[in-house]
């Protein structure tokens, strides 16, 4: 038993010369270059604490009270590891409160250290306090391993190993130390062979100090969030350990019977608030916005926004969503938004809607905004707030550019514009999140900067497309040119049954070879025409003051051997318009109904005026169009719901009402019919009455 004495003695004047020649070199550097301060203050308290217990002995108030002063040194110095010259702009509240917390506790530690001066004679008390000063090392100690683990995995892996050293020992230290008070916990009493061998273990410890001081450089480190909320996580349990520890330890000494009712309460009051807490979005939400606002100095961690942005919006595997649902997705997933939806410019009429995210219990009209819209959007390039709208905030004018339909519905939240260089490529209008709260700044910086990354993809894909259609009407011209090569050999064949027919007219045999050679070349015609679709814009003429009764029933006339058509309405309405080509563009849309309907169901020609605008509308009661057909596929060339068609027909009569400056509409419901609208150009009444006279 005279070993132990020996070693406690000898082993902790031996730590104390260690850390005093330690310190004394650091005093020097720090003389020379105003360094490693806090490295040398540990140091020095590691010296008295030392001398302390060599001098008084290791269960002394004294060894306690100066051992709980050299750990409090050496979380300073930890703390000055992690508040790097380079960290004092990054997050890092979470970590100050852990800090704060164990200082807080080391101080306590200091307090209850003294406490035993003044109950010398009440032996359960000193016990009491003897193990709550326990308790509290251990607690210490597990946070500074749970900060000395932060700050490990917080070092940019090309600067880890300039304090490498100094953590690997401060661990040690840390870990040395909770196995000691682990034990005295167990056994009620300080374990004198592992203070025997504290002396020697911190002597080992010494010079991986000094090297690290070193090969000390600059550490920048960089904290994450994920580290952070780890660490908070830590603490939580290690919180609700120290409570059931440490409460029933008081009540132990305090009042026995009342442990085990403490015990079942904490255990219930605890599973009830994971309950609440974990399985609730809403909560866990809240959770997350109060971490980030008071905790962290910028509310997103942007290399992980840009990280998932970037992997939905460029994701091409089998199972992705189609390039305007990612690209809802993307912009949705930075406020945590639920669903969304995607307008995109028509022309310059305003702003049709392109396609949803998880809002498919909810149908925009087709033109889900008009002109005046697109205007505002395209020139402010405003992050808007629909909401500023329903609280009556909106300056002038603001009111009116949002649809009705959005301000109707109460899960509108923030409209994002997509601008590429200087044109609006469209808007994302975003659903409310779990939370509902308002947009600051930094929502704002982020989501003008992820508008206009989203704008630049949808800018590329259009001009894929454009460049698609290019190709494609390329291949149709070629097959084109092969088509007029045997149309050019027909017309020759033809051409010589012309010139043997005056001498050979009453030959039996050349009637019979001329009668086949017709019939041959017929069916040749025929096919080559079932091959084309006509793409045939013709003249054209300046727009001018034209009747559209007169023009509708000359158009139907000759179509009514073919089938029955119903011309209803006023047919004495004028309309400004070049009549070459609104008879090119109705002659396709009335092929098609007339294709689409049954021989018995007449396709009916309407004529009208709508809001002071000269309107004809098509009207068949066939076959219909799908939605996604009509919003994706109507108006683009070579898509046709027919057989054999080429799908020009409506595309072409899109482009001359277009160039007359008019819009074409269409409402359809399959099984159900279509209706196809001509909205153009109202005519004065002097240039009715002008025409009219001429």
């Amino acid at each position: 038993m005279t070993v132990l004495p020996f070693l406690i003695q000898w082993g902790h004047v031996g730590a104390a010369i260690a850390y005093g020649l330690l310190t004394l070199w650091l005093g020097q550097r720090w003389l020379a270059t105003r360094k490693h301060l806090p490295l040398m203050l540990a140091c020095a308290a590691t010296v008295v604490a030392s001398l302390t217990v060599a001098l008084c002995g290791a269960q002394t108030v004294a060894s306690l009270f100066a051992g709980s002063i050299r750990d409090l040194f050496w979380l300073v110095y930890m703390h000055r590891l992690w508040r790097w010259d380079q960290l004092r702009s990054a997050g890092d509240g979470a970590i100050k409160l852990l800090y704060a917390v164990l200082a807080f506790v080391m101080a306590s530690r200091m307090i209850i250290d003294i406490v035993p001066l003044g109950l010398a004679g009440s032996p359960r008390l000193l016990e009491a306090a003897f193990i709550a000063s326990v308790v509290l090392r251990m607690i210490s100690e597990v946070g500074a391993l749970v900060l000395l683990h932060n700050l490990y995995t917080a070092v940019m892996p090309n600067t880890r190993d300039s304090i490498r050293l100094p953590l690997i020992a401060l661990g040690l230290f840390w870990a040395y130390s909770l196995n000691l008070n682990t034990v005295a916990y167990l056994a009620h009493t300080i374990p004198m062979p592992l203070v025997a061998l504290r002396g020697p273990f911190l002597i080992m410890l010494a010079p991986l100090f000094a090297l690290g001081v070193l090969r000390s450089g600059a550490a920048p480190l960089k904290l994450s969030r994920s580290a952070a909320f780890q660490s908070l996580s830590l603490v939580a349990i290690g919180a609700y350990l120290v409570v059931m520890v440490g409460g029933s330890v008081v009540l132990q000494s305090l009042a026995p019977g009342w442990v085990s009712g403490f015990q079942v309460s904490l255990v219930f009051v605890s599973a009830v608030a994971a309950l609440l807490i974990l399985p609730s979005p809403q909560l866990r939400a809240w959770g997350r916005v109060m971490l980030s606002k008071h905790f962290f100095q910028h509310r997103y961690d942007y290399r992980v926004e840009w990280l998932r942005f970037t992997d939905t919006l460029g994701r091409q595997d089998t199972n992705a969503a189609g390039l305007h649902q990612r690209a809802i997705k993307a912009v949705a997933d930075i406020t945590e938004s639920s669903s969304g939806l995607l307008l995109v410019p028509e022309s310059s009429h305003g702003l049709i809607f392109q396609a949803h995210w998880n809002w498919a219990d909810f149908e925009p009209p087709a033109r889900a905004a008009a002109a005046e819209t697109f205007d505002y959007f395209n020139a402010t390039r405003r992050i808007f707030e629909i909401d500023t709208i329903r609280r009556n905030l909106a300056a002038d004018g603001e009111a009116g550019v949002i649809p009705e339909w959005l301000l109707a519905n109460p899960r509108a939240w923030v409209i994002v514009p997509l601008i590429h260089f200087d044109r609006l490529e469209g808007l994302v209008v975003l659903d409310r999140p779990i939370l509902d709260r308002r947009l600051d700044w930094e929502d704002f910086d982020l989501l003008r900067v992820v508008g206009r990354q989203v704008a630049s993809y949808l800018a590329e894909a259009k001009g894929q497309e454009a460049l698609s259609d290019v190709q494609r009407f390329d291949e149709f011209n070629r097959r084109f040119a092969f088509i007029m090569h045997d149309i050019k050999n027909l017309v020759s064949q033809l051409n010589l049954i012309t010139r043997n027919a005056e001498r050979h007219i009453g030959n039996p045999d050349f009637q019979r070879d001329m009668v086949a050679t017709l019939d041959n070349s017929t069916k040749r015609m025929n096919d080559l025409l079932a091959r084309l679709s006509q793409h045939n814009t013709g003249r054209t003429e300046e727009p001018r003051p034209i009747s559209l009764g007169a023009l509708v029933e000359a158009l139907a006339a000759p179509k009514r051997a073919q089938h029955p058509i119903v011309i209803t309405g006023d047919t004495s309405i004028f309309a400004l318009v070049d009549p070459i080509r609104l008879e090119q563009a109705l002659a396709h849309l009335v092929q098609n109904a007339i294709e689409a309907s049954a021989p018995s169901d007449p396709v009916t020609i309407h004529l009208a005026m709508v809001k002071g605008d000269p309107e004809i509308a098509v009207i068949d009661t066939g076959v219909g169009m799908s939605t996604e057909f009509m919003r994706s596929k109507l108006f683009k060339p070579f898509a046709s719901t027919k057989d054999n068609g080429f799908g020009i027909g409506a595309y072409e009569a899109q482009q001359l009402i277009i160039a007359m400056g008019g819009r074409l509409t269409v409402k359809s419901r399959p099984g159900v019919g279509s209706t196809f609208t001509l909205t153009l150009t109202r005519v004065s009444d002097a240039l009715r009455i002008e025409d009219i006279a001429a």
